[in-house]
């Protein structure tokens, strides 16, 4: 599986996708232009590449799903990356929001914690050009052993924010966060202030696959 795969046709249905996308208020243009760019289609089994460019979420590997692309956009967006900015994501699933976030220029650090999806991702992005840093482990634990980072995106409905993820951001870091419960999280932006003070900005409703603790495989 390689670039060859992404035809003339793939790309036209990607531009439609990006269109669309700006018309449900999506203004980065970093971000459309890495939605524009990455081959969504080679993140999803067969039966579903038809699909792959809809604004849909698809069931993927381990009962996970690949994110909307809508969904993708918009916590990009949010979290503002600037190229060379060190990125936690919490959750790595199919790839799709790692491979979007790695085409803007962001150095992205990836924890996965089912051992089924870390092993194929960490296969697949590098072979379509790709190379996050991959992390088989417990997403509330994040990954201080490269902290701090510039950002943090959770593509997951945390019950609460993980204080250790707190620890792992720099002053002025966003982390990028769904929170709630199995009835719907509220996306929510935390700024660092200083070393003691946090910002919480609450934004609209999502609903995403609970975080879990803990890992699997």
């Amino acid at each position: 599986m390689n670039n060859h795969n992404d035809t003339p046709q793939h790309q036209g249905l990607r531009q439609r996708l990006v269109n669309s996308l700006r018309t449900k208020g999506i203004t980065d243009e970093k971000v459309l232009d890495a939605i524009s760019k990455v081959p969504r289609h080679l993140f999803m089994d067969s039966a579903f590449i038809r699909f792959a460019y809809k604004d849909q979420a698809f069931p993927i590997a381990a009962g996970q799903t690949i994110s909307q692309p809508y969904t993708v956009a918009y916590q990009s967006q949010l979290l503002n990356v600037n190229p060379g900015a060190k990125v936690l994501e919490v959750g790595t699933g199919s790839g799709y929001q790692a491979a979007v976030l790695v085409e803007m220029g962001a150095k992205v650090y990836s924890i996965e914690r089912q051992y089924e999806l870390y092993q194929k991702t960490s296969q697949l992005l590098p072979e379509i050009g790709y190379r996050p840093y991959f992390y088989h482990g417990d997403g509330y634990k994040g990954m201080p052993k490269y902290a701090p980072f510039d950002g943090i995106i959770i593509t997951a409905g945390a019950p609460h924010i993980p204080k250790e993820l707190l620890k792992q951001m720099k002053v002025g870091a966003k982390m990028v966060i769904p929170i709630g419960g199995d009835e719907g999280q509220k996306m929510t932006i935390i700024t660092r202030l200083s070393e003691k003070d946090f910002e919480r900005k609450v934004l609209g409703d999502f609903a995403f696959i609970p975080m879990l603790a803990g890992v699997n495989g």
